[in-house]
């Protein structure tokens, strides 16, 4: 199938094959007579205003034909393998606020689908169809909801290229320089106008003396434009974040991210939700202070997940080094273990052990890694999962349909997913460690927790914040492709940060 779509000159190309392919491979595993039908989102308004959200389409719906407008309907016939997407029937005055009305045969070159309708048809059509059955995700959850959501696990060679591309952006947001766009670039002051001699000498002088500021001032602007160089002492999370958003719009045609920001800095790096409605990355970064920077761009549909934590100044401390070295032992120990075939919940275990382990040597923790393992000590320090699938939803589905391991019971429980890795797999791999003050003053009052901690060392890690490392990963035959692309040792952040240089 030919056809392509994108934001524009620059950015990905999305294949309208992608689509095409999830809806062959939806009929492959359905029966003739059969016909799915799927609803895309409305248009929202904001309560009781006349101003509407900025409409993203339902996950479930784009996977299976990319359409992007609100207020759509998706066929499938099964049988024929026939696509019919359903616009609304707009009235002409659409023309006058909203701009040109696209007609059925617009829609159907634009989608690569085999048939375009009007909403108000849609009786009509599904009649004609003559179907066994009509399966959708409203009526009946059962039966097409698996399926899926299945098919969404394992992601086609397709849908990798458009995964590896918005983490590029995102990773690329995070941590790398971007070239000024064509109505950025320097003007030289020299117009398509003839000069004189005398005028011509008098503007090369001028900027004999203009052009290496406005090379240094230039070189620092596009520098900044990823966060990990723009933060600094003295600026607001907010401020990070904005980077971050402009990046992936301007030079990646991201409209949207995947999901709030977080941005959190000293004691903030602890709140794992952090940049909600009530506290809008709106602190100041302070000198000495770690950073927990949580974002990720949205492409065609398609998330982002990757979380950088850095000192704002630049340098590590002792106790900074200690416990961002324990999570990216962590990290370490989960990359090399990934492969198909392998438990999530062991992948797990691998990081809980070989970030307790480094804690222990540290000097925090004390007793058998095993016991604290067991006891749920490291739930008190990271009280989430290893990780999550991640494609269209950035908490994607099908972590526990019912073919799939049950969700474990005690502390494995709060995993998102149980599953064994297969090849086409897309996951988050995030271990963190926190001190949080509710979390360590609930285990100093419980002895079978209390027994593990070193309590004088402990106690000088509060306000500390947390460090979380998250990478977005491919799962492949050979093992585990990281998509991710940002400094991760110390020695890395400390040199990208003081330097500015690219990190491939």
């Amino acid at each position: 199938m030919a056809g392509v779509w994108s934001m524009g000159p620059g950015t990905y190309e999305v294949p309208l094959s992608l689509f095409a392919k999830n809806r062959d491979r939806l009929a492959e595993k359905l029966k003739s007579g059969q016909v799915v039908v799927l609803q895309g989102g409305d248009d929202i308004n904001l309560y009781d205003t006349d101003i509407q959200y900025v409409f993203r389409q339902e996950a479930y719906f784009t996977w299976a034909c990319g359409v992007r407008e609100p207020g759509c309907y998706f066929a499938l016939d099964v049988k024929t393998k026939k696509s019919i997407v359903f616009v609304p029937r707009l009235p002409d005055e659409y023309e006058i606020w909203m701009g040109k009305l696209l007609s059925c045969q617009d829609y159907t070159n634009m989608y690569g689908v085999d048939e375009v309708r009007y909403v108000d048809e849609i009786c009509d059509v599904l009649k004609s169809l003559e179907p066994d059955t009509l399966l959708t995700l409203v009526m009946d959850n059962e039966t097409l909801f698996p399926i899926i959501a299945e098919l969404r696990v394992i992601k086609t060679p397709e849908e990798i290229e458009v995964m590896r591309y918005i983490c590029k952006v995102s990773s690329d947001a995070h941590k790398q320089e971007s070239a000024p766009s064509n109505s950025e670039k320097m003007s030289t002051g020299f117009a398509s106008e003839e000069k004189s001699p005398e005028t011509l000498a008098t503007t090369l002088d001028l900027w004999k003396w203009i052009l290496p500021k406005r090379l240094h001032i230039s070189k620092r602007r596009f520098l900044e434009s990823a966060v990990m160089l723009y933060a600094k002492p003295g600026l607001l999370e907010y401020q990070c974040e904005s980077v971050f958003l402009d990046h992936c719009y301007r030079v990646g045609g991201c409209r949207h991210v995947s999901y709030t920001c977080i941005c959190g800095s000293g004691d903030n790096s602890a709140i794992l939700h952090y940049g909600h409605a009530a506290a809008p990355n709106n602190k100041m970064l302070k000198d000495g202070d770690i950073c927990l920077f949580d974002m990720g761009g949205n492409y065609a549909g398609y998330a982002a997940d990757i979380t950088c934590s850095f000192p704002a100044n630049g340098k590590f401390t002792e106790d900074q080094k200690l416990i961002y070295e324990a999570v990216l032992a962590a990290r370490d120990a989960v990359i090399r273990q990934g492969k198909p075939g392998v438990k999530w919940t062991d992948m797990h275990l691998a990081a809980n052990r070989a970030m307790l382990e480094h804690l222990k040597r540290g000097g925090l923790l004390k007793g058998e890694v095993e016991k604290m393992i067991a006891f749920g000590v490291n739930g008190i320090l990271q009280p989430h999962g290893l990780g999550h699938l991640l494609g269209l939803d950035v908490h994607d589905v099908g972590g526990y349909l019912k073919h799939c391991p049950p969700r474990p019971s005690g502390p494995l429980g709060r995993l998102r997913t149980a599953r064994i890795l297969e090849a086409g797999m897309i996951l988050t791999i995030e271990p963190g460690c926190y001190f949080i003050p509710k979390l360590l003053d609930a285990a100093k009052r419980t002895q079978k927790l209390a027994q593990f901690f070193n309590w004088d060392v402990m106690d000088r890690f509060r306000g500390f914040g947390g460090v979380r490392i998250e990478d977005d990963v491919l799962i492949t035959d050979k093992g585990v492709e990281n998509l991710t692309f940002v400094p991760r040792t110390v020695a890395e952040i400390e040199e990208f940060m003081a330097n500015g240089a690219n990190f491939k």
